[in-house]
């Protein structure tokens, strides 16, 4: 019997995601499987819609990229229902991760074979603001001041460029701040840090060998960084597979992250998500997502 699916979209993505979603949904289609579809049009109404139709589907599926899955995650938390995903995104690293295929019509495909798995997401706690899950990542530094800056329209229209083109606009004015990091109470400082569940970044990039978002614990990288030359030295061996073994990056192992610093902004699943202090901590319960 095929899944009862509810699949959930944001049309802002543009009209190219569109024509990929398009090309998903007939798969299901020539193929017998009874969906129901739903378009977001406000912040907010991805989670909605996922904690309203988790009552009544088996599978909830997020057609979009990391953020859109990151929303239908958190509105499916705590519930029986099953997240599905159609990888529409630009950088697309939780289904690389989960080793789902890239093609929507494979990825529709990989919906109905009824395999799946549990992973933990994150807790991201920003003081008087709402809690935010994640399920890949928590950055700070450069990278989160280039998602904080990054217009959607370029985004749109450039794909993975626009996130060149505005680092290059960042890099000579950022001014690589050092800020306090506690992990399990042990504290260090750092100019760059990523806490992420999986092993990827912006793409097949590999940031963290050992980490897998089956496990609760998270890998913190932290970038040591006072210069933007430092930044591009960073870049270049992250292009190459080398950056985890560079002697100004670490890695650990935690449970518990705080993060104390002058409001600099912070990016959750490649979206702007307001500033320090922040503290990260696992969900609760582990969310059962369809692999191929």
């Amino acid at each position: 019997m095929a899944p009862n699916l509810c699949i959930i979209f944001n049309p802002a993505a543009g009209a190219r995601r569109r024509a990929r979603l398009f090309a998903a949904l007939d798969l299901l289609f020539g193929l017998g499987v009874q969906f129901d579809l739903l378009e977001t049009v406000a912040p907010g109404d991805a989670e909605n819609f996922a904690r309203m139709a988790a009552e009544e589907n088996g599978i909830v599926v997020a057609a979009g990229g990391d953020g859109t899955i990151a929303e239908v995650a958190a509105g499916l938390a705590g519930s029986s229902a099953i997240l599905g995903i159609l990888p529409l995104g630009t950088a697309n690293v939780f289904a690389l991760e989960m080793a789902l295929p890239l093609n929507p019509r494979e990825a529709a495909r990989a919906l109905l074979m009824g395999r799946s798995t549990s992973v933990y997401p994150g807790i991201l706690k920003r003081g008087a603001l709402k809690d935010r899950l994640f399920i890949q990542m928590v950055g700070v530094g450069l990278d989160s001041v280039v998602v904080h800056h990054l217009p959607p329209g370029l985004k749109r229209i450039f794909g993975k460029g626009a996130y060149v083109l505005q680092t290059l606009r960042d890099l000579t004015s950022y001014p690589f701040s050092s800020f306090k990091v506690q992990i399990d109470g042990n504290e260090m400082e750092s100019s760059g840090l990523v806490v992420t569940k999986g092993r990827f970044y912006a793409g097949r990039f590999q940031i963290a060998p050992e980490a897998d978002p089956r496990e609760a614990c998270f890998h913190v990288v932290s970038l040591q960084q006072s210069h933007f030359m430092d930044a591009l030295k960073h870049a270049a061996a992250l292009g190459l597979g080398r950056l985890p073994y560079l002697s100004s990056i670490s890695l650990q192992r935690g449970y518990d992250i705080q993060v104390f610093g002058a409001d600099l902004p912070v990016q959750a699943d490649g979206d702007d998500a307001g500033c320090l202090p922040i503290h990260v901590v696992p969900f609760t319960q582990p969310l059962r997502v369809v692999v191929a």
